[in-house]
């Protein structure tokens, strides 16, 4: 069996991305890893070739400002890293860079990938998210975050990034793929693990963060440019997107203990500041119950 991993990123350094952190939580579950690196200035590349593993490729990439509209861009480094890994490969493992798996799932993830080998019906792998927001002691618990996405695929010319690479569909063709933005291909059939994705979008200094939300958000606008990162006046409200949190009560991945230990700001929850609507919090409360999230968009055809 031969697994690839592949992310992408640019300037990853400049907003306070894990983003080596990433790469090293994966490296011990694949047998190459692509690095798809956005043109910056940040020295984010030249710290994924010190990571110094031979399993490492980076391919280097020019981000496209005509990419922007609904974040185009996203799945179009997602579909360059996809599309590069070693044709004898078996599984595609997409890890985002603000996103890391745990030493301890690493056995569950590989022997899952081995038992479903040469089983055709499953065309790959749905991990639970932890979301961490404000700092690495709460999640997000509530349908305001993804509860599951797609993270392993098979090696199939056919699956391509969906969207704003927000987990991946099959397509009879690239030119299929590109023909229609509106044409939805066919969604996977995965299997559920118990392995978690540790989410780490919206835990990070609050300069950086306000800063990499504005970025962000022009990725999303047609044509869109915004300047490159400066100093923000005024740091990120965690507050402006939290419902509710939940105590953390696990542990992170050993790769990130030195950066929890290195934390440079300051969160306080409130949970009387929290912007949960009426509606949300009784879903909230009948997930709680039943552990159904009623209505919850899947972008996966789950199997057991």
């Amino acid at each position: 069996m031969k697994v690839s991993g592949f992310s992408y990123m640019r300037n990853s350094f400049t907003y306070g991305y894990p983003v080596i952190q990433s790469i090293k939580s994966v490296l011990p579950l694949v047998d190459e890893f692509i690095a798809i690196v956005g043109k910056g200035d940040d020295g984010t590349r030249e710290a994924i070739e010190a990571i110094g593993s031979p399993k490492i490729r980076i391919i280097d990439t020019e981000w496209s400002i005509a990419m922007t509209k609904g974040g185009k861009i996203f799945a179009q480094q997602a579909n360059i890293g996809l599309k590069a890994i070693s044709p004898d490969a078996d599984w595609a493992f997409h890890i985002q860079s603000d996103e890391l798996i745990h030493e301890k799932d690493i056995p569950e993830i590989r022997q899952a990938m081995l038992e479903n080998l040469h089983n055709k019906k499953v065309d790959g792998f749905l991990f639970p998210f932890y979301h961490f927001v404000g700092d690495y002691n709460h999640i997000g618990p509530t349908r305001k975050w993804h509860s599951k996405e797609i993270r392993i695929t098979r090696n199939d010319p056919k699956v391509f990034s969906y969207r704003d690479s927000q987990g991946f569909r099959l397509y009879d063709s690239e030119e299929a793929y590109n023909e229609d933005e509106k044409k939805n291909g066919t969604k996977l059939k995965v299997k559920l693990l118990n392995a978690h994705i540790y989410h780490y979008s919206y835990c990070r200094n609050p300069y950086l963060l306000r800063g990499k939300v504005k970025k962000f958000s022009s990725y999303y606008s047609q044509g869109a440019t915004s300047p490159e990162f400066t100093r923000e006046e005024e740091p990120f409200d965690f507050h402006s997107v939290i419902d509710i949190l939940a105590p953390f009560t696990g542990t992170h991945p050993a790769i990130m203990h030195d950066a929890i230990a290195q934390q440079n700001w300051e969160f306080k929850y409130d949970p009387s500041r929290g912007r949960f609507k009426p509606r949300h919090r009784v879903l909230h409360e009948i997930e709680k119950i039943t552990g159904w999230r009623i209505g919850e968009y899947k972008n996966y055809k789950l199997i057991s």
